[in-house]
């Protein structure tokens, strides 16, 4: 079950990124039954939580706050289920960095929930092999959700 609540004062695709959610769950195969929250705030809040959670000034673009720990199974386990966690997406900061990043508004947004889902399931960019692995799988998902749209 993905819930998304959108305080963040601006339109977004609220339907689409549900969408994403969703088959990026499903290719990294977690059940289909575990729960994500997606929110979307305003930079004021986003900024707050970036100085409360990681001691950063300023506003960011996403950032998870996982629950359960899950990650994605083995080849021959079951799919995980429980509480994924959080993902906190900030609009007005995706925005402003969607054309630095070669994106439109809307690309940029669909990437870092991805992004945020990723650290979600236990992936981090801290060191250079962690972040080939993870910003690689980032891509491929995007990817597939391209082409998933394509065919529909």
């Amino acid at each position: 079950m993905i819930d998304l609540n959108n305080e963040s004062g601006q339109e977004a695709d609220e339907q689409g990124l549900i969408a994403l959610a969703t088959f990026a769950l499903a290719q990294l195969r977690i059940h289909p039954q575990s729960e994500l929250s997606i929110l979307l705030v305003d930079e004021d809040t986003m900024a707050s939580y970036h100085e409360r959670f990681l001691g950063l000034p300023g506003p960011t673009d996403v950032m998870s706050f996982p629950m359960d720990e899950l990650r994605s199974p083995g080849a021959q386990d079951d799919p995980p289920e429980g509480h994924l966690g959080d993902i906190v997406l900030c609009p007005a900061v995706t925005e402003r960095q969607a054309s630095e990043n070669g994106r439109s508004a809307s690309e940029e947004a669909e990437y870092l929930l991805v992004h945020g889902l990723l650290h979600l399931l236990g992936h981090d960019h801290a060191e250079p092999d962690e972040k080939a692995v993870m910003f690689g799988l980032n891509d491929q998902l995007i990817a597939a959700w391209q082409q998933h749209r394509l065919g529909d």
